[in-house]
């Protein structure tokens, strides 16, 4: 019977030893400390092969996400498939702008609503469930697989969030929104990274529109003001080189008080707008008797 310590030792050889010890800690239903405190530990063979089948599935490119089922976010563990979307740090930021839009609000007992448009594994709307209690979340995606992925991660965390398969806005009952908030598909087909790393094992109409990367962006914010409340944001994910395109649309389609944040490494990364409120004019009459 192999050990830990002889078993981390041979797939560090071909991964790096964090990625070996978050495999192996899997397997053991183990937490990565707990291995180092028995490193001398014999395994199982069965756990030995099961471990040793990952660390190749890992060589050969597949996310470890998608090989341990989860992905953390915002502080919890989110439940994660092939059917969608890895989570990542950068989309952290539209919680951050959620909790600075809505929080003083919430906060002082008012109630707001919230859409998360293209919800994947759920994460986006169901820790602004968990961050803002009160709020109502509604979450859209076209992809019936990703949606069965994110209600399994909306009753594991008891986050209320109501689930509809729809093509963006298509099929949502009609409502209006304090905010929408959504990470679309914003990879131009061309990009070569599609075909590299991670991405290559991620489901493809979550990250490119099939075309220039600004179809699904330009889509939502064009129908977005429709469905926003007087006032009511939008705040969206995009690509690294798609700032200025983004400021833009958002211009264009009249949102107000346009905001852009950048990521870690300094880029661009997430925009938004506050659709205008509307202007009560003073009738003249009233105007002249007052003075």
């Amino acid at each position: 019977m192999r050990t830990v310590a002889a078993l981390l030792a041979a797939a560090r050889k071909i991964l790096p030893a964090g990625e070996a010890r978050v495999l192996l800690a899997h397997v053991l239903d183990r937490n990565t400390a707990w291995l180092e405190a028995h490193c001398d530990e014999p395994l199982a063979e069965h756990a030995a092969l099961r471990f040793q089948t990952l660390v190749e599935r890992r060589a050969a490119g597949e996310p470890t996400a998608y090989l341990i089922g989860r992905r953390e976010f915002y502080g919890r563990d989110f439940i994660v498939t092939p059917e969608v979307l890895i989570p990542r740090p950068e989309t952290e930021l539209l919680v951050d702008l959620a909790l600075e839009t809505l929080g003083g609000k919430v906060g002082s007992g008012g109630t707001a609503r919230i859409l998360d448009l293209g919800t994947g594994s759920g994460c986006l709307a169901i820790t602004l469930a968990l961050e803002l209690p009160g709020v109502q979340v509604s979450a859209v995606d076209v992809s019936a697989a990703a949606l069965a992925v994110a209600r399994r991660n909306a009753a594991r965390l008891d986050a209320e969030v109501g689930f509809f398969e729809s093509d963006w806005f298509a099929s949502l009952p009609p409502q209006s929104f304090d905010l929408i908030v959504a990470n679309p598909p914003y990879v131009a087909a061309s990009d070569p990274h599609l075909t590299q790393g991670d991405l290559r094992f991620e489901p493809v109409v979550a990250l490119t529109d099939h075309a220039d990367g600004l179809s699904a962006i330009r889509r939502v914010v064009a129908e977005a003001p429709r469905w926003l409340a007087e006032g009511g944001g939008l705040f969206f994910e995009h690509g690294w080189d798609q700032g200025d395109a983004a400021r833009d649309l958002l211009s264009a389609a009249g949102f107000e008080a346009i905001e852009q944040r950048q990521d870690l490494a300094g880029i661009v990364r997430v925009s938004g707008g506050r659709k205008p409120q509307s202007v009560v004019s003073v009738p003249l009459v009233s105007a002249v008797n007052n003075q």
